[in-house]
């Protein structure tokens, strides 16, 4: 009986995942792809995750309202869900800029100098970082 319950869960684990009903008591599992992109904001195309041990960081940042936070790269993939406020991100060089809002998912930028800055509100972000051990989430640009 134990390998009956076993074997159908193997057998129902990639069907869930899919989204795809067994039976009219299997509760409906959905998803919804929030992102999927093989560059950052501005266009800039990832060309490869760092070499390493890989090691995954999910953060819960909260900027206060009308911050400008300091120019930064990072060096690795990450990406960005607004859960709440409003962040205008923009490049250093260059200038471009793009407003995101609760509901959005930005692609983070890869060694290129940026920041972010608040309006009249607080920004709560959930930030999910693909680096590798010891490797720093974001670093200060070279004066």
């Amino acid at each position: 009986m134990l390998y009956l319950r076993v074997a159908s869960f193997l057998f129902a684990a990639p069907l869930l995942a899919s989204g795809a009903v067994l039976a009219a008591d299997t509760p409906t599992v959905t998803s919804e792809v929030l992102l999927q992109s093989t560059s950052s904001w501005d266009g800039t195309a990832y060309t490869r995750y760092p070499d390493g041990t890989p090691e995954l960081t999910t953060l819960k940042i909260t900027i206060p309202p009308r911050t400008e936070l300091p120019w930064h790269t990072h060096p690795m993939p990450n990406v960005a869900y607004v859960l709440s406020g409003e962040l205008t991100v923009e490049q250093r060089e260059g200038g471009q800029s793009k407003t995101i809002q609760a509901g959005d998912v930005l692609p983070e930028m890869v060694d290129i100098n940026h920041r972010g800055r608040t309006g009249d509100n607080p920004v709560v972000l959930i930030v999910f970082y693909a680096g590798t051990k010891g490797m720093p989430l974001s670093v200060a640009p070279k004066q």
